[in-house]
């Protein structure tokens, strides 16, 4: 399921990344990679915030869409 189904609060872990190579890139810049725990923070004006490794990342829900947990 996409990142931005995933219920706050609740570790899930990262299982694909989807779109065009520089959207991969970037996430995966921003440490979003296969095998890669992640947690949904809260949602703010359409925007998550994801905590991974203890630090918080805010994404659109754009992006919060590619990634597949």
């Amino acid at each position: 399921m996409p990142l931005t189904m995933a219920p706050r609060g609740s570790a899930a872990t990262v299982k694909k990344i989807n779109g065009k190579d520089e959207i991969r890139r970037f996430l995966k810049s921003l440490g979003f990679v296969e095998g890669e725990v992640v947690t949904v923070v809260s949602e703010l004006g359409g925007n998550l915030i994801v905590s991974r490794k203890d630090t918080p990342v805010a994404l659109s829900k754009h992006m919060a869409s590619r990634i597949l947990v």
